[in-house]
């Protein structure tokens, strides 16, 4: 093994990958070469949304997802992604009042729904009460997952039912907060939702 080291190993791995990868274009018959000749550009899609209470009618393509929508073209970056499959829970955001991944939801679908994220919860500069309770109760740790935290505990007040330990912690189940912070969480949403 000597005279082997990792950028040389890096170099030769990545020009074997090259390769690799060219080969099936070197080799491809003629009905290979036009189906990739004919797949053009992704289908695209007129589209009309309702974010935060502004109207906006976009083209997407209909492959994008609709926190790609949010935070590269609508550039409403408080929606995170933390894990793009629907399982960390960083992307939440409430469709007619409803919480969903928005990191698996395809932004087609959402064609003429209302959609509420993070930065539609504050009004004309004061905080919402749910927000002002997470300051009060230390709920953020590190704030990567709080947007998705807050939009889950919003679709819970908005429903108006008793609010509880238990229906805290079950809709929040859904959010994973990697600092463990899930205490502060729920004791800030029952103090949102008693009014303290």
């Amino acid at each position: 093994m000597t005279g082997i080291t990792r950028r040389s190993f890096l170099g030769r791995s990545s020009a074997g990958i090259a390769a690799t990868a060219t080969l099936p274009a070197l080799t491809a018959g003629p009905q290979e070469k036009a189906a990739a000749q004919q797949s053009g550009p992704a289908p695209r899609t007129r589209i009309e949304l309702t974010v935060n209470g502004e109207s906006h009618a976009l083209e997407v393509e209909d492959r994008w997802t609709l926190v790609e929508v949010l935070r590269d073209h609508l550039e409403l970056t408080g929606t995170r992604v933390g894990c793009d499959r629907g399982e960390c829970g960083a992307c939440t955001v409430l469709l007619d009042g409803k919480n969903i991944y928005a990191c698996s939801y395809l932004a087609v679908w959402a064609d003429g729904k209302a959609v509420e994220t993070v930065e539609g919860l504050a009004r004309n500069g004061v905080l919402d009460p749910l927000q002002q309770a997470f300051i009060e109760h230390d709920a953020p740790q590190c704030g990567f997952c709080t947007s998705g935290q807050l939009m889950s505990a919003k679709a819970l007040l908005n429903e108006g039912a008793e609010v509880t330990e238990q229906s805290v912690r079950e809709a929040l189940v859904g959010n994973i907060c990697r600092c463990s912070n899930f205490l502060n969480y729920q004791a800030a949403v029952l103090a949102a939702s008693r009014g303290a």
